[in-house]
């Protein structure tokens, strides 16, 4: 039996200017989904979830989807739940070229679900991890991370960013533009997160900025303008003295441009009440900079707040279901059981 986590992400700077070739910066945190997998002796693949719906599920299928047992659990959350699982587990069995191989895999996860905090990803990084390692042909960290974007690319239908998965498998804050994809330095950043328990259609909120700066020549520059902002706020980042407290000036500038990036992609219409909301109740409450991350539409806010304040004043918000301080994770995917 082989146990693997990896962790979700926030996105510091740079969600949708990113798809096109703008850069981006998410950022890794101590959100993690954990996934079990243990060989069998047939083709089989028996998945038990916790935590991916209300209450949880198992099923196990041959090859064919059709094959699946009956279980209580509506289709599209079953569809959801198993598909990154199906993927990982093909690219675990090409890796190791056993296309053949069964497993039983059990998945876990503390990551808030299609809030915009990588959940998926870190199912998948974890899930060809255990798989490979279980099989005895462990992946080195590029492979695991190409390997892990495309099995989203494949479930998402070619919507998917090399973004969640890298900084998932690598940890830290990472640096994405286009195929680029590389670490950068940061310091132990403060986030706390916001989740308003809803989660909004990535797939039409990608559309709509595609079709705003298709149509309109400031929107256009709008999403240029988030990559100026990646661009300052990474320089900020890797000139900054990793022994030097992050408190002393560096936040404060970089939350300064969580908040300009947070108007340039409400002006984009990717915002929402309930974003909205967030993001004013953790200025009000002394935060240095709050924004959207993921999507948007619904979902999560990040803040920069070394203080209590802005997670105690999101508790007391109506639109938040959920405050939660979120420490950078320094380390990206982990055998935390072999």
């Amino acid at each position: 039996m082989t146990v693997v986590s990896a962790p979700g992400k926030v996105y510091l700077f740079g969600e949708h200017a990113v798809v096109y070739g703008e850069p981006a910066v998410p950022c890794a945190i101590e959100r993690r989904a954990t996934v079990t997998a243990e060989p069998r002796d047939d083709d089989h693949v028996r998945v038990e979830a916790q935590d991916l719906t209300l209450d949880g599920f198992a099923v196990e299928y041959a090859n064919e989807p059709d094959e699946r047992s009956a279980v209580d659990v509506p289709k599209p959350l079953l569809d959801a739940a198993t598909g990154y699982v199906d993927a990982a587990v093909e690219q675990a069995r090409d890796a190791a070229d056993a296309p053949a191989a069964g497993f039983d895999i059990s998945v876990s996860s503390d990551i808030p679900l299609g809030a915009g905090l990588g959940s998926s990803a870190a199912v998948v990084v974890a899930g060809i991890e255990a798989a490979t390692q279980a099989l005895g042909e462990p992946l080195d960290r590029r492979e695991l991370a190409d390997r892990a974007y495309q099995a989203e690319y494949d479930v998402q239908d070619g919507q998917a960013s090399r973004a969640d998965t890298f900084c998932s498998t690598m940890g830290g804050a990472v640096r994405v533009e286009g195929d680029n994809c590389s670490r950068i330095t940061a310091p132990a950043l403060p986030f706390v997160v916001g989740f308003d328990g809803g989660a909004g259609d990535t797939g039409e909120l990608v559309a709509g900025v595609r079709t705003l700066r298709d149509r309109y020549e400031f929107a256009a520059d709008t999403v240029e303008a988030i990559g100026d902002i990646v661009r300052e706020g990474e320089s900020l980042l890797t000139d900054a003295d990793p022994d030097a407290d992050p408190s002393a000036g560096l936040i404060g500038e970089l939350g300064e441009l969580m908040d300009i990036n947070h108007g340039l992609l409400s002006a984009l219409g990717v915002s929402s009440r309930s974003l909205d909301t967030m993001v004013w109740a953790a200025r009000e409450a002394g935060a240095d900079g709050a924004k959207l991350t993921g999507a948007g539409g619904g979902g999560c806010i990040v803040a920069l707040d070394a203080t209590d304040e802005t997670a105690t004043s999101l508790d007391y918000t109506p639109d938040c279901e959920q405050a939660f301080r979120a420490e950078l994770a320094t380390e990206g995917v982990r055998v935390e059981e072999a």
